[in-house]
């Protein structure tokens, strides 16, 4: 998980006043995720990401739903369903399953909490449990993002070059609290795609120790091109968005 950055006095708080949904786009969307251990290296750790985004109704309440399909190899790994509100992307539920992990369920409105079929309790008898209901707990009566939509938080942003946005996050069913983090727009880029098309960029930036990552996001669709992301100054990740969904 990343931690918050210290903020400037030029960074601004994200909340609902200052995002706009409408620039979220509906289908289907793939990324390739793959690490090198080193810039010259060979890929490894090859994923491919599949999200979907919906605009829909639960009902008579407007929601964006955000399904994701994870595959590793030939084998599906991780799966999620997110709903969030329709103008202010804030979670309503998270539904997940890992492979390795095993399934959870969240009701962030309700407060509620299910991991593997058991539903959380304050006294409940795993100390890891109940660390994930208090991290819940500590969304009370505030705005967030689910982190785990964090390539779909990007595009709703407000960008100028050398703006700081603070981004409260939080995952879902896991142990971290709520969690400010800093990005930076940074400048601007431009990547080439598919019959030499020449594709403007944003440059958004966050880096603390260990860690740092940029992303490009296209200043005409506002969809999140390309990560690129440095672990440890030695291991690097990537996800690059394809521009066919099959």
């Amino acid at each position: 998980m990343l931690h918050a950055n210290a903020q400037s006095a030029d960074t601004i708080k994200i909340t609902e006043k200052n995002i706009n949904t409408d620039y979220l786009r509906e289908g289907t969307h793939r990324y390739l995720v793959y690490v090198k251990m080193n810039k010259n290296a060979s890929r490894t750790f090859v994923q491919f990401w599949t999200r979907k985004i919906e605009k829909t109704t639960i009902g008579d309440r407007p929601v964006i739903k955000i399904s994701q399909e994870w595959e590793d190899k030939d084998t599906v790994i991780h799966t999620t369903t997110s709903v969030s509100d329709a103008k202010t992307l804030k979670p309503i539920t998270h539904e997940y399953w890992w492979k390795q992990r095993g399934s959870g369920f969240v009701d962030i409105e309700k407060k509620e909490l299910v991991l593997n079929g058991i539903k959380v309790l304050e006294d409940d008898s795993s100390k890891a449990r109940r660390v994930s209901l208090a991290a819940l707990h500590s969304c009370d009566g505030k705005f967030f993002f689910n982190w785990h939509l964090d390539l779909e938080t990007f595009p709703i942003l407000p960008y100028k070059k050398g703006l700081s946005v603070s981004i409260p996050f939080y995952e879902p069913g896991f142990s971290t609290p709520l969690t400010e983090v800093v990005y930076t727009v940074s400048g601007s880029g431009e990547l080439t795609g598919y019959n030499d098309q020449k594709i403007d960029c944003w440059i958004l930036s966050h880096e603390e120790k260990g860690n740092k990552e940029v992303f490009w996001i296209s200043k005409k669709t506002r969809e999140v091109l390309k990560l690129e992301q440095e672990i440890n100054g030695k291991t690097y990740r990537y996800k690059i968005k394809l521009g066919y969904s099959i």
